[in-house]
């Protein structure tokens, strides 16, 4: 019963977070009050108010607004990482486990290479390669983030290709394909899903992290990282700035987990 309450708790405090965060975010993606690209000098700096609850930035720029846009930015990347990373690698992953032999061997000797970088170092190499910007960041982290999937469905795979059901359906005569994509990967979905969110969680913050250093989301674009980055210079006069993105990166971050610890 307590870890039942425990559970649940998890569950309404983790949508209750994320709610905050994707909602505002979706909406952002659009419309927001201001226009997030349009400079402003009289307002340059300015304090929260009626009219700009948060303030506005050091060109004059809605800061409410830059968020919304800021976390939409952030979220598609994180969302987009997660799909390349399980679409692929649930593929590749699947024909390993359940094949074995020479395919599994030459595959994962391949991922364990890859998989033995941390993903963060990997993906800086791929926006070295593809240079900066939303669309090869989203790229080079959702390349980076394939080995890590790949490992988590061949060990699914490698499990049940020996189980009864499977062995079931082949002698039905169905198709290594539909045993694959139909018997056993809806199996998996109870473990991926947890991988998924852990995924997320992870995008989000690499995103942020490279974002930060200059390498992810450039200017104009607003992005939760590249908020936090343009902020440093007024930590000490504006705190506002880097308080109002780095706060809706942590409740969108601890949502996520906390609705990942639900499905464990």
């Amino acid at each position: 019963m307590g870890k039942n309450r425990r559970y649940d708790f998890n569950l309404i405090l983790g949508s209750i977070l994320t709610a905050i965060t994707t909602v505002p975010a979706l909406i952002g993606m659009i419309w927001t009050p201001y226009d997030t690209h349009t400079m402003n000098n009289s307002l340059k700096l300015a304090k929260a108010s009626l009219m700009h609850p948060f303030g506005c930035d050091n060109f004059g720029r809605d800061l409410l607004s830059r968020v919304m846009e800021g976390s939409a930015t952030t979220l598609l990347i994180g969302l987009g990482t997660v799909f390349i990373g399980v679409v692929i690698g649930t593929f590749i992953g699947a024909l390993t486990g359940y094949y074995g032999g020479l395919v599994d061997d030459i595959f994962m000797r391949f991922n364990d290479v890859m998989f033995s970088f941390p993903s963060l170092l990997l993906a800086l190499v791929f926006v070295a390669v593809m240079g900066s910007g939303k669309i090869q960041l989203l790229f080079a982290l959702g390349i980076a983030f394939i080995p890590s999937y790949v490992r988590i469905v061949r060990a699914e795979y490698v499990r049940a290709r020996n189980m009864d059901y499977v062995k079931s359906a082949k002698l039905a005569g169905a198709s290594d394909m539909r045993v694959m994509f139909v018997h056993i990967l809806p199996n998996t979905f109870k473990i991926l899903l947890n991988s998924v969110l852990i995924g997320f969680n992870n995008a989000v913050l690499a995103e942020a992290g490279l974002s930060f250093l200059g390498i992810g989301v450039q200017p104009p674009d607003a992005s939760l990282g590249r908020m936090l980055s343009d902020a440093q210079t007024y930590l000490f006069n504006r705190p506002g700035l880097a308080i109002v993105p780095g706060v809706t990166l942590i409740i969108m971050v601890l949502g996520i987990s906390l609705l990942g610890k639900r499905e464990k």
